[in-house]
């Protein structure tokens, strides 16, 4: 039985995802920093309670930062990176991602292959795994140890083992010109 005030689904526009597409990984600031959102609101409270007139301007500082909490992310999907920050959006893809650098502080960096630098909202050192992982292979993992190849390593023990060689023949020879001195 159908009815002229059945419900019809909204029709698909360019705001809305595909039906079926993949919206990626979101990386975003914790929740925690909402906690500090409340302590601003506190803050604020008491100077306008003494002149609320004129203080009631204070409640937008914990507003800004409340909306950067929300706005501030990186998605990643298969389709690349989507840069969220309090200001503006990018979508970069991954044709044009050539890696990233990781700043003592800040976030990390995407390098661009028309050798610009991106500043990936929310992908800290301590999110940078999450971000590997969520590239499928694209970015390289930081965090293991390349494994040597049979050949490459072969050169390198010959040269440790003739230095090793070395070494303990100069020892030896230091020994012998030290007893033949008397020296201990």
């Amino acid at each position: 039985m159908s009815s002229s005030h059945q419900s019809v689904p909204p029709a698909q526009s360019s705001h809305t995802a595909e039906a079926g597409a993949d919206r990626g990984r979101v990386i975003r600031i914790p929740r925690l920093g909402y906690l500090g959102v409340l302590l601003l609101i506190f803050c604020a409270a008491f100077p306008f309670f003494g002149w609320p007139e004129v203080l009631w301007v204070l409640f937008v500082i914990p507003a800004a930062v409340a909306m950067w909490l929300e706005r501030t992310r990186t998605v990643v999907s298969e389709r690349g990176l989507d840069v969220r920050s309090f200001f503006g959006s990018r979508h970069i893809d991954w044709s044009q991602v050539q890696g990233v650098s990781i700043p003592k502080r800040g976030y990390v960096r995407a390098h661009l292959s028309d050798g610009t630098e991106v500043s990936l909202p929310a992908v800290g050192y301590n999110r940078l795994r999450e971000l590997v992982e969520a590239s499928n292979g694209r970015i390289p993992d930081p965090f293991v140890v390349p494994e040597e190849t049979d050949a490459a390593a072969a050169p390198e023990d010959e040269t440790a083992e003739a230095e090793s060689a070395e070494t303990k023949s100069t020892e030896t020879n230091t020994t012998t010109a030290d007893a033949a001195s008397g020296r201990d």
